[in-house]
């Protein structure tokens, strides 16, 4: 069993980025407890960045099957995994004749990060010990992963992470919109109230596009007042509807000691074969158009292009591309 053990913990450890950690976990958990499902469910983040998100193994007839999906419905053993990590306390849930629930708090420093389930008729006692030793290590390795892909300051993605990123959207087979969103006039925040002052701008912003995206899509700082979305957005009327949603929720803001502030926002549709770089290149054109034409607005590349907006040349734009 020890030497299954490790195995298991060198297999899921082997991954270096979070979504391919996450469904290591639970097939390895699955494989080594013959659990006939094990669910990993992860909480929303304080920063906003992360919302609620669920990865679930399960028993397939030869194998497992692993999917990731967003926590929804009122399912017990949902409610029970969120008032588990809300709790920070494991137990074991007695179901029907000789089959348990075995469910541990995912924490770090005393916060909350989510919990494990496993479904399992057998030892629950003896895999309860083994699903928190689990946890822990799951606990410790995610704080690594995490330093390396996310902003400091507003606990977003980082660039490094963009194109693991668009591939992941891409697979999915649906359209993908690439939105470039900079904060209006931020020279000015950072000249007159001062960096501390233009910190917290960053991070309201940040806060307030990504409580308004959609479950499935992205969001990246690249740097300084600069933001890029990735969407799954069925059609370009849906992008724009709620990249405009976003750029009204930050003009709504009181912005403490500055007021109002806005964003001006260029997108682009992604293609299949499209270069990173280029699909960039597309959108910040539209996001300087949104700036010349007086800020505070969302602009779509393929519609200005299509107006005749570019008819003397596209305007280069600022964003540092790869």
């Amino acid at each position: 069993m020890s030497h299954r053990f490790l195995d298991s913990v060198a297999r899921f450890t082997d991954h270096r980025d979070l979504d391919a950690l996450d469904q290591s976990l639970t097939l390895s958990l699955a494989e080594l407890t013959a659990a006939r499902a094990v669910t990993l469910y992860k909480r929303a983040d304080d920063a906003g960045a992360q919302g609620e998100s669920m990865v679930r193994c399960f028993a397939l007839e030869g194998g497992y099957g692993v999917e990731a999906a967003q926590p929804g419905g009122d399912q017990p053993w949902l409610q029970s995994m969120r008032r588990c990590a809300e709790q920070r306390q494991g137990w074991i849930e007695r179901i029907e004749a000789g089959h348990c629930h075995v469910l541990v708090p995912i924490q770090r420093d005393g916060q909350a990060l989510g919990a494990l389930l496993l479904e399992n008729a057998r030892f629950a006692d003896a895999l309860r010990v083994l699903v928190e030793g689990f946890a822990r290590i799951y606990a410790n390795y995610t704080v690594l992963l995490h330093e390396s892909e996310r902003d400091k300051l507003t606990g977003l993605y980082n660039r490094r992470t963009f194109e693991r990123q668009l591939q992941r959207l891409l697979a999915g087979g649906g359209p993908v919109w690439l939105a470039i969103l900079d904060i209006d006039h931020f020279k000015r925040i950072n000249d007159s109230y001062g960096h501390l002052y233009g910190d917290e701008v960053i991070l309201l912003v940040a806060r307030h596009m990504r409580s308004g995206l959609g479950a499935g899509d992205v969001l990246f700082r690249f740097g300084g007042e600069e933001f890029v979305a990735l969407l799954g957005a069925p059609a370009a009327e849906d992008a724009r509807a709620l990249l405009d949603r976003l750029r009204a929720r930050v003009a709504q803001h009181d912005f403490p000691q500055i007021g109002q502030v806005t964003v001006s926002i260029g997108f682009a549709r992604i293609g299949m074969h499209d270069y990173p770089a280029s699909v960039l290149d597309r959108a910040d054109k539209a996001l300087y158009y949104a700036k010349n034409q007086g800020r505070n607005r969302v602009e779509q590349y393929e519609a200005l292009l299509a107006a005749g907006a570019f008819a003397t040349g596209a305007p280069t734009g600022s964003v540092d591309l790869f």
